[in-house]
């Protein structure tokens, strides 16, 4: 749409608005104001109606819901209703209402929210329907729905007006409902395997529980700058600490990073961890969440995104880091045993790599971005990460450059990460160090020294396996949704110079 083409839209719609204004000051002058109604008595949803017919046809029902269409024709009319669970369709006579509230009714405004009182019937094409009685406007529409003139397509305007991307596209509600099911399912998941839910807060002196540039804010009172949390890894560990075998948290996660169609700077985690298990208990506990979401929101383990079949419901792929970027592109990081050559190796194959990230496991990191992720399109675990990229891992017996930790991949994107967490009180404090020198040489992601963590592995932590998973990605899967703003009702983004 061009520039003389939004001006005329704008003018139309600056209009139209004022011609509704004067439609509510008109009410209210004649001491029907919709808005001093506090209350109405609905007995049915659209969906309760057409789903009981048999016993509701021809009795009085109250229905409400906001007007999408209006055909007027002389002394009577049809129009149509939407509420929380669907649409129903009314007819409205002047027989039924009265010449004034017949009148008063042809006045009102597609995207006006009404009340309707009346008979259960079908019409002559068996559309079912309420014969009204009584209709009260409870609330005025100042402003038309955008699909009065061309629809609510723009999808950053979506984003910006979800209120109103909800009434006019009834299949993006659906995406979370089938959010609010996941979540759902999760929790019994969980509590049926005797998991506590907990929460921890969300402002925190020390930002810690993952690699991610943290947002700082300010405690005015304390005179003391905090951290949105970045994980919520730490405070689940202290309380497997103080006791509690099995513990959860469902919750809002906070990084200061770059925007795209899988990242958003807010986002929904869970993060679970089971004292006395390990990685290898997290791998089945998340094959058991995937499944148990699909069948509840999709009703199969086979599923479609983006055009390509994904089967949650069988055995995931299971193969360790090293092997996976042998398998993809024939290189084999067990004959590289020392840093310099895994530098040589990389400037070989024109992978750049970060300054402070010059070790083999960062670069073994490195190949698996370039070569493998994007290759994982079927339910693959790959475990067995470099002790580099893994701070808070418990390391592997076999191979100490390596640590006990997976990630779970679908269609070339990472959805949950887990450990065979470190309690190591010792090794833990060596490696909050080695985060602090890599922050102070420039790194922001890098963690920093967490001395009561560190206090508490002193305590005892027991062998403990710990997973969290991605929530908002997990929804995308499952609704397949392209973009992570989606998912979420209303999705990070830059501010308008000027009010729409």
């Amino acid at each position: 749409m061009n520039e003389n083409e939004n001006n005329e839209l704008e003018q139309d719609v600056n209009h139209l608005i004022q011609i509704r204004k004067e439609k509510l000051q008109e009410l209210t002058n004649n001491g029907k104001n919709p808005f001093e109604i506090t209350k109405y008595n609905r007995t049915h949803t659209s969906k309760e109606v057409k789903d009981n017919y048999d016993d509701l046809e021809g009795k009085d029902v109250s229905v409400a819901g906001r007007i999408m269409s209006k055909r007027i024709m002389g002394k009577a009319s049809f129009c149509t209703i939407q509420d929380s669970q669907g649409k129903i369709q009314s007819y409205v006579s002047t027989n039924d209402l009265g010449e004034e509230n017949y009148k008063e009714f042809k006045t009102y405004d597609v995207g006006d929210i009404i009340g309707i009182t009346g008979f259960v019937f079908k019409t002559r094409t068996e559309e079912i329907s309420v014969h009204a009685k009584e209709i009260i406007l409870l609330s005025k529409s100042l402003r038309p729905l955008p699909e009065k003139f061309h629809g609510l397509k723009d999808t950053d305007l979506r984003y910006r007006q979800r209120y109103v991307d909800l009434i006019v596209n009834p299949e993006v509600k659906d995406t979370f409902i089938k959010r609010s099911q996941i979540i759902n399912e999760i929790r019994k998941v969980l509590d049926e395997q005797g998991y506590l839910e907990v929460e921890t807060p969300i402002l925190n002196t020390i930002s810690g529980g993952a690699t991610a540039r943290p947002f700082i804010t300010h405690h005015n009172t304390l005179n003391l700058d905090m951290y949105l949390r970045i994980a919520t890894e730490l405070n689940l560990k202290r309380l497997i600490v103080g006791g509690y075998d099995k513990v959860y948290e469902i919750g809002r996660i906070f990084r200061n990073e770059g925007m795209d169609i899988r990242h958003n700077p807010e986002f929904t985690s869970i993060e679970l961890y089971s004292a006395f298990q390990d990685y290898n208990d997290m791998m089945d506990i998340t094959e058991e969440i995937f499944k148990r979401c699909a069948e509840r929101v999709c009703n199969t383990t086979k599923i479609t995104y983006q055009g390509t079949e994904i089967d949650l419901g069988t055995k995931w792929k299971r193969i360790t880091m090293i092997d996976s970027i042998k398998e993809a592109c024939g290189i084999d990081f067990n004959k590289i045993n020392t840093d310099q050559e895994a530098i040589n190796l990389a400037k070989e194959k024109n992978i750049e790599i970060p300054h402070g990230k010059e070790t083999r496991g960062h670069i073994i990191s490195l190949f698996f971005d370039e070569y493998v992720e994007k290759t994982l399109i079927q339910p693959t675990f790959v475990y067995d990460y470099p002790i580099e990229i893994s701070p808070l891992a418990k390391k592997k017996k076999s191979d100490t450059r390596l640590v006990e930790r997976f990630e779970a991949f679908i269609c070339g994107r990472e959805y949950g990460n887990a450990f065979s967490e470190l309690n190591d009180p010792i090794d833990q404090y060596e490696r909050f160090k080695e985060e602090i020198a890599a922050r102070e040489n420039g790194d922001e992601e890098a963690g920093m020294m967490d001395e009561d963590y560190v206090n508490a592995l002193e305590i005892g932590l027991p062998p403990t396996g710990g997973l969290g998973i991605g929530i908002d990605r997990l929804v995308m899967l499952l609704t397949d949704s392209v973009s992570i703003r989606d998912v979420l009702l209303f999705p990070t983004m830059k501010p308008l110079s000027d009010r729409q």
